[in-house]
């Protein structure tokens, strides 16, 4: 399995970005995937999640009303559409994927993305 992020950049305070997560090789067709963040200095949270089927997604509060994650299985590839960015949104982005089988959790990651917002 390889996850594969782009998007990132240097943008201003107030800007838009869309990040991608490109999925290649043997995905479980019953997964989650989700985008996480690391800032320097502190721990990788959870930014936003979604189902397989697109049908449930979460947001972690910081986020919530700006951020949109969204996935299309066809290209398999999710997004993370980010507007109104914030100088505290300033991370490392990573591509995460995750499904159960055979009783074994498979967990993926990708390389990671920055986004660097100024204000």
């Amino acid at each position: 399995v390889q996850l594969v992020e782009s998007g990132g950049g240097l943008v201003q305070a107030g800007d838009s970005l869309r990040l991608s997560c490109a999925a290649s090789g043997s995905i479980f067709s019953i997964n989650v995937m989700a985008w996480y963040r690391q800032a320097p200095g502190k721990q990788r949270e959870l930014v936003a999640g979604i189902t397989s089927s697109g049908g449930s997604t979460n947001y972690a509060d910081s986020v919530k009303g700006r951020f949109t994650i969204s996935r299309d299985n066809a290209k398999n590839t999710m997004y993370l559409q980010m507007n109104s960015l914030k100088s505290e949104d300033t991370a490392v982005y990573y591509c995460n994927v995750k499904w159960w089988s055979d009783h074994l959790l498979h967990d993926y990651w990708g390389q990671g993305t920055q986004v660097t917002v100024s204000s």
